[in-house]
């Protein structure tokens, strides 16, 4: 009787072995599973706060290339105009991006104008500029979750 007892606590505990093991294999293949989102700046819309500071509103571009939802739970962003740091911030609440998609959000950067000298003028003259955006993103889905860095350059289009 207690060869049958001592029998199945040992087949009991390679199952659990078993699915310890193959969730721990799941979780390093999660690389492998989830391709990385992207990210892009399509436009910015100037808003003075006061005589020294300015906010800007940022039209951002998340892509999703899964074939699953992933939800962004944390971004944390340093904003670059004409090379030069203007800001930084962060989203602060979870969102999702459904599978396959382009999700459209607005964030903000509060800048000081003696921060952006040189890029306050390339603003005013210049229909587009140079832009740079880096963080990272900490996203999950259903079997995981995985922090991603990220830095994306470009041109954008300012708005008044």
């Amino acid at each position: 009787m207690t060869a049958q007892l001592h029998s199945k606590e040992k087949r009991a505990s390679c199952r659990i072995l078993f699915l310890l093991t193959f969730s721990i294999f799941l979780m390093s293949c999660l690389g492998w599973i989830m391709e990385k989102p992207s990210f892009a700046i399509r436009g910015v819309t100037l808003r003075p706060l006061s005589f020294t500071q300015m906010n800007l509103l940022l039209d951002l571009e998340i892509k999703n290339p899964n074939r699953f939802d992933l939800n962004l739970q944390s971004f944390e962003y340093i904003v670059y105009l004409n090379n030069e740091e203007i800001g930084n911030g962060r989203l602060e609440k979870e969102l999702l991006i459904p599978s396959s998609s382009t999700t459209q959000i607005q964030v903000s950067v509060a800048a000081k104008f003696k921060d952006m000298s040189g890029s306050l003028k390339a603003i005013l003259t210049q229909g587009d500029l140079p832009y740079k955006i880096e963080g990272k993103a900490d996203v999950r889905a259903a079997f995981g979750s995985r922090e991603f860095p990220f830095s994306k350059e470009g041109r954008i289009n300012w708005k008044n």
